[in-house]
């Protein structure tokens, strides 16, 4: 409930009311572009800061080998549950989102762990840079080889679980090489990155020159960037009009499941709470960003209202709303 009373919260709550009415309110999407940046770089800051003071331990190196292990199993097992209800390509597509993670979701429970005083470790915003780009990697290795084994005159799986042999010409497989270029060059996980090596090297007397900006403005910033996701939000919950049942149930259950999976994995890791609570954050949250925008031209056979519409529809507002006070309980009753 303290979560559901926070500004920010209550404003992307008023955002998806907004959208719903089909209210004519909107924000400028230049301006939704500069509150993404901002939030960016005012968390690689602190990320920075925070690292300055702790030091790169072993505790550092224990929490992104975990990122980094979910973010390739959940793409994996994702993978292997949705080609029984879906086509190979749909499948993969799926999969990659639900692998990759919502800098949003890590940033406002960030916001919620401070207000509560849970101290977490700065190298969580890197994690969160390391998992949003094996899914995508894996996605495209998916995509290539079903479109050889089309190309061979293979069963393919079309959506909803039909066989037919492909013919006619296929598109062309898209470079692993562009995939690794575009994921490790994107300007906003460049921005994240930068601003934590900066706030790395100023340490204390950078955290005290950028107090107004990565600090004050912080809160305010999120809300307003949060009344834009939720009127996102609402606009697109058409697209799931049709949806088969097992996917909405993958879009909700599938995040909470991830969620434990990270559980489990701090637990035998001994991780404190408020570094397990962003990791079963990043684990259970999915792109709504990032992965589509490469999906579109990576893997132009997937529906891209099937996965924009799950990720951005269901299980963003189920994290924001119930997940984040969910799993920072989880940590705190299991790990605290």
């Amino acid at each position: 409930m303290h979560n559901m009373l926070d500004p920010a919260i209550l404003f992307f709550v008023f955002g998806v009311l907004a959208g719903t009415v089909k209210s004519n309110l909107e924000i400028p999407p230049a301006i939704s572009r500069f509150l993404s940046l901002y939030l960016l770089m005012a968390l690689g800051l602190k990320g920075g800061f925070a690292l300055a003071q702790s030091g790169l331990t072993t505790e550092v190196g224990t929490g992104l080998a975990a990122a980094v292990s979910l973010a390739v199993a959940v793409p994996l097992v994702g993978y292997a549950l949705l080609k029984r209800i879906l086509g190979g390509f749909d499948a993969a597509a799926v999969a990659a989102t639900y692998g990759s993670v919502s800098a949003v979701t890590f940033v406002t429970a960030v916001q919620v762990l401070e207000s509560q005083q849970v101290s977490y470790g700065g190298h969580m915003a890197a994690a969160m840079a390391l998992m949003e780009s094996p899914a995508i990697i894996m996605a495209v290795v998916l995509a290539n080889a079903l479109r050889q084994r089309a190309a061979t005159g293979q069963m393919v799986v079309q959506p909803g679980g039909s066989c037919a042999v492909s013919g006619g010409p296929q598109p062309p497989s898209f470079p692993l090489g562009k995939v690794l270029h575009e994921s490790f060059t994107d300007g906003a996980q460049l921005l994240l990155l930068g601003a934590m090596a900066i706030g790395l090297m100023t340490g204390e007397a950078g955290k005290s020159a950028m107090q107004p900006f990565s600090g004050d403005l912080f809160k305010g910033m999120l809300a307003f960037f949060l009344l834009d996701m939720g009127l996102m939000a609402a606009r697109h919950l058409s697209q799931l009009k049709g949806t088969s049942p097992w996917l909405i149930a993958y879009a909700i259950a599938g995040p909470l499941t991830h969620a434990s999976l990270a559980l489990g994995l701090a637990w035998m890791l001994g991780l404190p709470v408020g570094d397990a609570t962003l990791l079963m954050v990043l684990a259970a949250s999915a792109s709504y960003i990032a992965v589509p925008a490469v999906l579109r031209h990576a893997i132009p056979e997937a529906n891209p209202s099937l996965y924009f519409g799950m990720s951005l529809g269901i299980t963003f507002p189920l994290n924001l709303l119930l997940g984040i006070p969910l799993y920072l309980h989880a940590a705190q009753t299991s790990l605290g």
